[in-house]
């Protein structure tokens, strides 16, 4: 992410040293969580499309992931959320719009569940109550990275280049979320920085949580935000389909629906980068309905 780069720092939160994106603007500060096994720079769309400076934007690495500590345990939805409250306390932010990804949705939902009073706003983006009985299998092509060893950055990079689930999108925000989680060895083989132990550990996490009385306890206004593009080759159904993500929509007390371009990984990128940041500024700024679509 290249802009994002120059607001890249560490932060002791708790137990555990988070690598963060950093990059100051408008308020209300924007705190973004990402997806199971991705890194802060997957909001690298979302910079390119204004959302910094608009708003001051902070991106942390979740534990186990990217360049932040890797512990050995410690995965669960309550241990995430002590980081991401220890963060919060380190930068002297007592509440915040909270937003995340995927997993990192998971996370924010839990957050403003439990933690009422550090969130103002909640942007849920491509997560949902249920899911497909597939979804495991509809993962496995991405996570597979994690354990595979490429000869070299390039060979890495265009393995992931021609992964199904990203249907031919490629530019500048991709390729530095990507480099962002590269860890290249002294023989010049790459491999992903994420543990894929700490994601095998995270999966269990969610799985472990209620949440249908999660929800039901938020009671910040909500965004939700779904991209129903396949994800896979042709014929591929989407990761999140709409009737799955507006029934959440439906559950949360005060939420609004919207839907963008793309599928669950390339929404964040290009033209669903751009969707997503008009409906998060409108929303942030109070331009819209909440409930409904």
């Amino acid at each position: 992410m290249s802009g994002a780069r120059n607001g890249a720092r560490f932060v002791q939160a708790g137990s555990v040293r988070l690598h963060l994106i950093d990059l100051p603007g408008g308020d209300p500060p924007l705190v973004l969580l990402h997806g199971l096994s991705a890194n802060a720079h997957e909001f690298g769309g979302l910079i390119a499309a204004g959302l910094n400076p608009a708003f001051r934007v902070i991106a942390p690495d979740l534990r186990g992931r990217g360049r932040s500590d890797r512990p050995a345990t410690g995965y669960r939805m309550a241990d995430h959320a002590r980081d991401i409250l220890a963060l919060l306390e380190e930068l002297g932010l007592e509440r915040v719009v909270l937003g995340g990804h995927s997993f990192g949705a998971y996370l924010a939902i839990y957050i403003a569940a439990m933690y009422p009073e550090r969130v103002t706003r909640l942007i849920v983006i491509d997560a949902a109550l249920r899911l497909h009985p597939k979804v495991g299998e509809m993962l496995r092509p991405s996570l597979a990275r994690l354990e595979r060893t490429s000869p070299s950055v390039a060979a890495y990079l265009d393995e992931v280049k021609g992964a199904p689930y990203l249907d031919g999108a490629w530019d500048p925000a991709i390729e530095g979320y990507y480099r962002a989680e590269i860890v290249e060895e002294a023989d010049g083989s790459a491999r992903s920085s994420t543990s894929a132990a700490a994601i095998a550990q995270a999966l269990e996490g969610v799985g472990a949580e209620p949440w249908g009385d999660l929800v039901k306890r938020v009671t910040q206004p909500a965004l939700l935000i779904n991209a129903v593009g396949p994800y896979g080759p042709p014929g591929s159904i989407p990761l999140v389909s709409e009737e799955y993500a507006r029934e959440t929509a439906d559950a949360i007390p005060d939420c609004r629906y919207v839907q963008v371009p793309g599928n669950h990984l390339t929404m964040v990128f290009g033209e669903g980068a751009a969707a997503i940041t008009r409906e998060i500024t409108a929303f942030v700024r109070g331009d819209g309905g909440v409930r409904g679509a």
